[in-house]
């Protein structure tokens, strides 16, 4: 289906299902480029997998752009895209509305790949520009979302368009949109994470002290004078390739990105840093491999088993924008044979209490806030991780150079995991003391498997003093 030529296997719907989408595309861009082919009524942004759903209001008009993009290439963005017909004969709308342009100037938006803060100040300077914001409400329980009240259903309407598959951060903070089911926001307290801008003088929340940080854009785009406002502070355009897609819409903006997110630079931990984990396997899990996955997206203080709920842990992090990657990343991942639930939990820290054996003998409870395993204990440490979700090859470094392909062979099966099906080893500067590389599996869960049960593994050299920690996290490359 490379070129879209076997669409006529797929019943045809008004439905099309759109795929090869570049990372800048918007929702701008698609009807930009796809309305010649008849009125669009909704579109349905997937980012993560560059692609989308685009339901044209007539079934004729979708059948015309099918057949079209047979014979010729379309480009999107300029990039050629592929187009075959949807499974599904209506996108589902979350509204409450049959309006098919979705008649609600509230906005629902899921932040996918949140590396870095999100607050009412950052969705404020993004929505903002392209329609009046009236309220914002941001909500952490399963990810982070939020809920954006415009000024009027036009300017939700044009917000969605511009914003929908857009990154507020280069590579990442990347927007989802769909329209929400209420359609007015209740706002009680203007802080980080709710903010109604009718009323600049609603109570704002005791932060308490020693747990400040600072924002990201300085202070609010209407911060507190003597007289309840204040002025707009400048603002820097985002690169070319993260534009908007609409010529009538005003261009994002960006932001400095902070040093890091963990937990040196706060005092003490902030509320919602423990993730609670359920769907793990009561013969193949522990605390440690409950760490070698989760590190990935944060440090680890503490990991504790649920002796009352089995195959349940709780993960204390160093702070609440690692539970928000962990959740993102990790939820509904499939793992020895069972299905992650990670979402963010009520306790505010892990206490070693009711410790008992696992399966495996090993303890119910692991302190890890001392470990040289965490990898986001400095902010040069953390500028060099790279957040990616799960994906079917791996990223290894830190190995010696005697370690083979046969090496790694032996350790899949030494741990009861399924072996890779290829194998790439970087080249080495004459003085380096390590070897790195990719390892791709058949699958994602093949790899996540594989990551959960060999990362940290110790690597003996013959005379050697000190063991090597094989390092594993999952790579940019989605095959080798």
């Amino acid at each position: 289906m490379e070129a879209g030529g076997s669409h006529h296997k797929v019943s045809v719907s008004p439905v099309v299902h759109v795929r090869g989408l570049c990372e800048s595309v918007v929702e701008a861009d698609l009807v930009e480029a796809l309305e010649k082919f008849g009125t669009i009524c909704y579109v349905m942004m997937m980012p993560f997998k560059r692609q989308a759903l685009v339901e044209f209001e007539n079934i004729d008009s979708a059948k015309e752009c099918v057949t079209f993009a047979a014979d010729e290439p379309v480009y999107i963005a300029g990039q050629q895209a592929f187009f075959n017909y949807s499974t599904s004969k209506r996108i589902t709308r979350p509204g409450n509305t049959d309006d098919p342009s979705g008649g609600n100037k509230v906005l629902l938006l899921s932040i996918q790949n949140p590396l870095y803060p999100i607050t009412v100040d950052v969705l404020y300077t993004v929505c903002n520009p392209v329609g009046k914001v009236q309220r914002i409400v941001i909500f952490k329980r399963n990810g982070i979302q939020a809920m954006v009240e415009f000024e009027s259903v036009l300017c939700a309407q044009k917000a969605k368009a511009a914003l929908n598959g857009a990154d507020i951060y280069a590579g990442c903070c990347t927007l989802k949109i769909e329209y929400a089911r209420p359609t007015r926001l209740n706002v009680i307290r203007n802080d980080n994470d709710s903010w109604d801008y009718t009323k600049p003088y609603l109570g704002r929340r005791d932060r308490g002290k020693g747990r400040q940080r600072q924002a990201i854009l300085g202070e609010h785009p209407s911060s507190f004078r003597h007289d309840g406002y204040g002025s707009h502070g400048p603002l820097l355009p985002l690169p070319s390739r993260y534009r908007m897609g609409s010529r009538d819409t005003p261009e994002l903006v960006a932001y400095p990105l902070p040093q890091a997110s963990s937990s040196y630079m706060h005092g003490g931990n902030p509320s919602g840093s423990v993730v609670m984990v359920s769907g793990l396997h009561p013969l193949k899990m522990n605390c440690s491999r409950v760490f070698n996955l989760f590190c990935l997206y944060g440090n680890i203080e503490k990991v504790k088993f649920m002796k009352t709920i089995p195959g349940t842990a709780l993960v204390e992090m160093g702070d609440e924008y690692a539970v928000e990657r962990a959740v993102t990343h990790l939820n509904n991942v499939k793992l020895f044979g069972k299905r992650l639930n990670v979402c963010v939990s009520k306790q505010h820290s892990v206490v070693p209490s009711q410790i008992f054996e696992l399966e495996d003998g090993t303890s119910s409870y692991k302190d890890f806030a001392m470990s040289k395993n965490n990898r986001f204990t400095s902010a040069g440490q953390a500028s060099k991780n790279i957040i990616q979700p799960p994906s079917c090859v791996l990223h290894y470094y830190n190995v010696p150079l005697c370690v083979t392909e046969e090496t790694f062979t032996k350790l899949c099966n030494d741990h009861e995991v399924l072996t890779f099906i290829k194998y790439k080893v970087f080249d080495a500067k004459p003085s380096a003391k390590t070897l790195s590389g990719l390892l791709e599996w058949e699958c994602k869960t093949d790899a996540v498997e594989a990551l959960t049960a060999l990362n940290h593994y110790q690597i003996r050299v013959p005379n050697g003093s000190n063991p090597y920690t094989l390092k594993l996290c999952f790579s940019t490359s989605s095959h080798l």
